[in-house]
């Protein structure tokens, strides 16, 4: 019979959730940061480009850091708490 996963006790879970969520809120700004980059690059360039091209770069950008820093962390939080030795012992 497996060991049970240390995500299994609360505080572990709830330890984890939080360094989690703390992650997140740093990809947020850096994602902001990224944006106000991306834009001020574009229109420093002094072409006129449509409002469609800034939408769309927006949410390209948005998209593909929020959900690497996503998947990110929860790599870092299963293996942070012991839950991938866990598994792996099967």
């Amino acid at each position: 019979m497996p060991r049970p996963s240390p995500l299994d006790d609360s505080q572990t879970a709830r330890f984890a959730w939080k360094r989690w969520r703390r992650l997140m809120a740093f990809m947020v700004v850096a994602t902001v940061a990224t944006l106000i980059a991306a834009f001020a690059y574009f229109h420093s360039l002094g072409e006129p480009v449509s409002i469609h091209f800034y939408i769309a770069v927006g949410l390209g950008i948005t998209l593909m850091m929020m959900l690497t820093g996503a998947l990110m962390g929860l790599v870092f939080l299963s293996n942070g708490t012991g839950h991938d030795d866990v598994v792996g012992e099967d």
